[in-house]
């Protein structure tokens, strides 16, 4: 029997690429996970998110009314969309001839490139944070050391309650590395941080001072240095706006014998408050493999 590119085939094409690449995006993210989140109404145009000023609280006396006012100082972020998107093209002899399989690898290669795109619009605003002040200097190593001091700077400077750190995995390992050293190569590794570190560091690294610790391998280079831009926030110093989630749509190109797959998301990433947050400069160069 002839083979033939039926509107099933593509059907069944078209759903396992939009499957595969929604799962690959939303686990391929980390900086986009890591921030707020809102969702454009229908039939709106814009997002208006409040930020209202600290408060001073004062000493009363019975009967004694109270004097001082409080500005709530009250100011507006308004949050928009925008669309990103790429096109793949199918032949009538791939859908025809190709196992399911093929049609999960294109929707993994989409959902990454969606995941890439959006993840990397986060961190391109992290160097705008604290007045575009960053902690940590090109060249530095994301030792113990200084990660306490960037903890205690971000909690000294009232940066949240809900406080994170996002950075390279070259970075993070050179944290591992530092508390993988001992007295010699056979020397046992005592119970406590450094234990815990090193048996979670392939899993997720276990808070220090309170503050958990994430890898994204898409942050990159600054120019031609080793060092790159990571981050310590609170999750409400950023945030993401969707107004339609990641969808595909097909066109048919007769003259091609070929079906056209769209894959679209409409959104947009925002900083909601300049001062919960700082970018953190580190060493992310390969490390030495042998």
């Amino acid at each position: 029997m002839a083979q033939t590119s039926t509107t099933g085939n593509l059907e069944n094409a078209q759903r396992i690429i939009l499957s595969s690449a929604r799962y690959t995006e939303e686990h391929n993210a980390p900086a986009l996970a890591l921030i707020e989140s809102f969702s454009l109404p229908k039939g709106a145009k814009t997002v208006t998110v409040p930020k209202v000023g600290s408060m001073t609280m004062s000493d009363l006396q019975d009967g004694i009314d109270i004097i001082d006012e409080e500005d709530i100082g009250m100011t507006t972020v308004d949050l928009t969309a925008s669309e990103v998107g790429a096109k793949v093209i199918l032949t009538d002899k791939l859908v025809r001839q190709a196992a399911d399989n093929v049609f999960s690898i294109i929707g993994r290669q989409l959902g990454d490139g969606m995941a890439r795109k959006k993840d990397n619009d986060v961190i391109a605003l992290y160097t705008g944070l604290n007045g575009a002040s960053n902690f940590g200097a090109d060249g530095r190593s994301m030792t113990a050391a200084n990660v306490h001091a960037i903890i205690s700077n971000a909690k000294a400077n009232k940066f949240g309650s809900q406080l994170y750190i996002l950075h390279h995995p070259n970075a993070i390992a050179a944290l591992s590395k530092e508390a993988a050293t001992t007295a010699g190569n056979n020397a046992e590794i005592t119970s406590g941080w450094s234990a815990d570190l090193l048996s979670n560091f392939y899993s997720g690294l276990r808070p220090i001072n309170g503050v958990p610790i994430f890898e994204d391998g898409n942050i990159e280079k600054d120019g031609s240095n080793d060092s790159g831009y990571g981050v310590i926030a609170d999750k409400t110093a950023l945030a993401a706006l969707t107004s339609v989630e990641t969808r595909t749509e097909r066109q048919r190109d007769a003259s091609l014998r070929a079906t056209e797959i769209v894959m679209t998301a409409d959104y947009g990433v925002f900083e909601l408050d300049d001062t919960k947050g700082a970018a953190v400069l580190f060493e992310i160069g390969d490390l030495a493999t042998t």
